[in-house]
């Protein structure tokens, strides 16, 4: 399998050019900066790109790679701070940008020399995402210029005969209007790369290794019914059969149906599947606690407890399975001793459950790759493309104590809102939406009668990374169905909230 080594220099769009890449169908990895010449000769690269960064490259403390990486006869694209590294290391000049105009940032005019292999095929004139105050004022020799805007003459460089390619501005960003393509141009045109990741072939191959690893082991998981720890049950059971054993606990807290869904969807495959019921356990916990800490800690430990007591009836394990994804991996230090996601987001790992190994076969997949996966071995798309949902489910939706009585309203209110988004083809451009339930009460006319019940609320936002979110601009006509809809279905609910509210200042969730 061919592959392209990304160093990181520290730029918040480091794993979006990974994601990139692999939509390329070109498989990559995200590594530090400092990782040694004979590594990267070890990963054996079809092509390198050094990510952008905060730092100047001309400080005395400012991250560089090995200077070896130069010499590998391997092409290299560098993209913003990483541009400016590769101009500085073979004998440019890059200074601070002493005229406030030639400092970029934004959508910026962009003029490319089409005779560039980066920019082949591509309209002269486009929009680029530029962000930098410095800026390159000598380019190394070998090299030319590829692009210009009105105040950067050095906005692209290119050296055709080591394949030697760097762009100030950042070709992931979407607001690049051509960036896709010039990524592209750079995998394939450059770096000669065939598309050969697939989602076929990772399955194929996962499952192999899997076989080979396990032997005739046994491998236990926590499953949650989210599309982490779904898929890898699906991709375990392909691999093992009956050798995995997977235990549901259903602390009562899911969504409407979610639980029957769950185990519906694996109640076919070849698995030890366990469902432990223990929603009154968990209400019993949690009767009288309002403080949202307090819920979340109370529900992490029982579901410890509940998990725990469950693995001892299985016996003697020896992999313990967990669905880490590589934006965990990243976000732990890129692989360098990374820690290891806890089963559940509650909650850490039982320490008297004996195991001899951990296996993370979906650690080098991003999100919309685990759910291609998930499609791939066959679940349900109601599963694959679930919503993200928190380890605590909907206690932290029900605002204040959490009893069955509110836990059923909401369960009926969110249905309604999540059918009326589904029905209205929004289901999937929303980075999350859900309902909750206030802990306000408030007057209200229905029939002839006076009421004095519950307010819901609507939550709906757009995000990429969920590091910071818009609220979604839903349609008027489809608020209106769903606040109809769930005054009139939904016993013990009058009045229906909309919240409008980004992050920051507030949270995705409520608790």
């Amino acid at each position: 399998m061919q592959k392209i080594l990304i160093l990181d220099f520290g730029g918040q769009y480091n794993q979006l050019i990974a994601r990139r890449v692999r939509e390329q169908h070109v498989y990559c990895e995200l590594r530090p900066h400092t990782m040694s010449l004979e590594e990267i000769r070890r990963f054996d690269p079809i092509g390198i790109i050094f990510t952008g960064g905060p730092y100047s490259v001309y400080l005395p403390d400012a991250p560089k790679p090995d200077p070896g990486v130069f010499s590998l006869g391997v092409p290299i694209l560098g993209i913003c701070y990483g541009c400016q590294i590769l101009a500085q290391s073979l004998g440019g000049l890059v200074t601070a940008a002493q005229d406030a105009a030639a400092r970029e940032y934004g959508k910026t005019e962009t003029v490319f020399d089409p005779t560039c292999t980066l920019f082949r095929g591509l309209p002269e004139k486009s929009v680029t995402w530029m962000s930098h105050g410095d800026y390159m004022a000598r380019v190394p020799e070998g090299f030319r210029l590829a692009a210009h805007s009105a105040a950067c003459p050095t906005a692209a460089i290119w050296d055709a005969k080591r394949a030697f390619y760097g762009v100030q501005f950042h070709p992931e960003v979407n607001h690049t209007a051509f960036g896709r393509e010039m990524l592209r141009n750079f995998l394939y045109a450059v770096c000669g790369a065939q598309g050969d990741w697939t989602m076929t072939d990772y399955r194929r191959r996962s499952v192999e290794a899997l076989r080979e690893r396990v032997g005739g082991g046994r491998v236990l998981l926590a499953l949650s019914g989210g599309v982490d720890s779904s898929v890898l049950a699906a991709l375990l059971s392909e691999a093992v059969g009956r050798q995995l054993s997977c235990v549901f606990v259903d602390h009562g807290l899911l969504r409407k149906n979610e639980g029957d869904e769950v185990e519906a969807a694996f109640s076919s495959r070849t698995l030890d599947f366990r469902r432990v019921d223990a929603g009154a356990r968990f209400l019993a916990r949690l009767r009288g606690v309002q403080d949202p800490e307090e819920k979340r800690h109370i529900i992490g430990e029982e579901f410890i407890r509940v998990f725990e007591a469950e693995a001892k009836t299985i016996g003697a394990v020896d992999f313990l399975a967990q669905g880490t994804i590589y934006p965990d991996v990243i976000e732990s230090g890129l692989g360098q001793s990374a820690v290891i996601k806890s089963h559940h987001n509650v909650g850490g790992l039982p320490d008297s459950v004996d195991f001899r190994e951990i296996l993370e076969p979906l650690r080098l997949l991003f999100k919309d790759e685990v759910r291609q996966l998930g499609r791939e071995l066959g679940l349900p798309e109601s599963l694959v493309s679930r919503q993200p949902f928190p380890g605590p489910g909907l206690a932290i939706r029900v605002i204040g104590e959490v009893t069955e009585e509110k836990l059923s309203l909401l369960r009926q209110a969110d249905a309604i809102f999540r059918e009326e988004m589904a029905g209205a083809g929004l289901d999937r451009t929303a980075g999350q939406y859900f309902a909750v339930l206030t802990n306000l009460r408030s007057v209200g006319v229905m029939g002839d009668g006076r009421s004095y019940d519950y307010a819901i609320a609507l939550r709906s936002v757009q995000t990429s990374d969920f590091m910071t979110a818009d609220w979604s601009r839903l349609p008027y006509e489809l608020l209106d169905r769903v606040s109809v809809r769930i005054v009139n279905e939904v016993k013990g609910v009058n009045r229906v909230l909309y919240d409008i509210t980004s992050k920051p200042p507030a949270t995705v969730e409520y608790e």
